[in-house]
């Protein structure tokens, strides 16, 4: 077969070399629901066995599938969200089990909208039944106003004031909140925040901040700080605490990421983890689960996740229907468990 495709190669051509009509090719080739499996998979095979020219407009997943997904990572913080972080690996890899579910078909796009514009390019001009956008980054506005066209997605990421587009997310506030108060029943009295200007991270300082105010504890601006979505800007801005002098005998990273960047610090410089300083993630990757010490977090049900995310592109409800689901506190070494 030539890789490039066959031109001379017709539908008339393949009709007649299938013993089927036109009309019946030109449907399988297009997915059409009217023709049978068999005779799609029969079809498309000799198809590519002759070299034809595949339209554009033509599937470009399997034939057969009930649907098609589009999952798309926004920017945050002015660069994409990296594919290999741990989480988002472990939310993709839930996505497609719910997708495979559902007989439904998944792919990755590699475009990272930063405005209205990219957002829209990214809803319409696939194939796909529907686009999952994994975060929200600066672009909750731009999201309200796709709401308001045909473009059907939804958003994993937080609940926002004045949302009216569909979003998946974990209840941040409830989170941050848990997290704290658990260092907090320990005794622990300065206690750090590690995250992003992110959405979700900001709803988890604020849960942080509130846990503060109920168990009497004062927040010191000193020790709010601002890192990265990843281990080694955690891992740096630890350090700098350290030699700024500050004290410090908790933490309460907006990531699991985060937290093990902090522990990697920590241990550099000979603080015992959690003796001197005890640590609690976010998330529950597999990661956490694994490191020494095994890291306290909350988790996110990344399964229900997945699977709410590909509810609402397969059946949508009518209306927006935001769905935030329970955090959970799993206690582990890193908080002397």
């Amino acid at each position: 077969m030539n890789a490039q495709g066959n031109s001379r190669i017709t539908l008339e051509d393949l009709a007649k070399l299938a013993g089927v009509s036109i009309a019946t090719v030109s449907r399988a080739l297009n997915d059409h629901p009217i023709i049978s499996k068999q005779t799609k998979q029969r079809i498309w095979a000799l198809a590519r066995e002759q070299g034809y020219v595949f339209r554009d407009h033509m599937p470009a997943s399997p034939i057969g599938a009930e649907g098609s997904i589009a999952i798309v990572l926004p920017q945050v913080l002015s660069r994409p969200l990296p594919l290999w972080h741990p989480f988002f690996l472990e939310l993709l890899a839930n996505i497609g089990e719910a997708a495979r579910a559902h007989d439904c078909d998944f792919t990755v796009s590699h475009l990272t909208p930063s405005n209205y514009e990219d957002l829209v390019a990214a809803a319409t001009t696939s194939r796909a039944s529907g686009v999952i956008f994994l975060g929200q980054g600066g672009l909750h506005e731009d999201f309200n106003r796709l709401a308001t066209t045909n473009a059907r997605f939804v958003v994993w990421g937080a609940q926002l004031p004045g949302q009216i587009y569909c979003s998946v997310g974990s209840d941040n506030l409830q989170g941050g909140r848990r997290a704290t108060s658990h260092l907090a029943r320990l005794g622990r009295k300065r206690i750090v925040f590690l995250g992003g200007t992110d959405p979700e991270a900001g709803q988890r300082r604020h849960g942080y901040r509130e846990a503060l105010a109920e168990n009497n504890i004062d927040a010191d601006p000193q020790l709010n700080v601002q890192v990265e979505f990843d281990l080694d800007s955690a891992e740096a801005a630890i350090g700098r605490l350290l030699r700024s002098g500050a004290t410090f005998d908790g933490i309460v990273a907006a990531s699991d990421l985060m937290a093990l960047g902090a522990m990697r610090s920590l241990r550099r410089e000979g603080v015992s983890v959690p003796k001197d300083v005890s640590i609690v993630g976010y998330d529950d990757m597999m990661l956490a689960r694994l490191s020494t010490p095994a890291l306290t977090t909350i988790r996110q049900d990344t399964k229900e996740a997945g699977r709410q995310l590909v509810s609402q592109i397969l059946t949508p409800l009518s209306g927006y229907m935001p769905e935030r689901l329970a955090t959970e506190l799993i206690v582990r070494e890193s908080c002397g468990a």
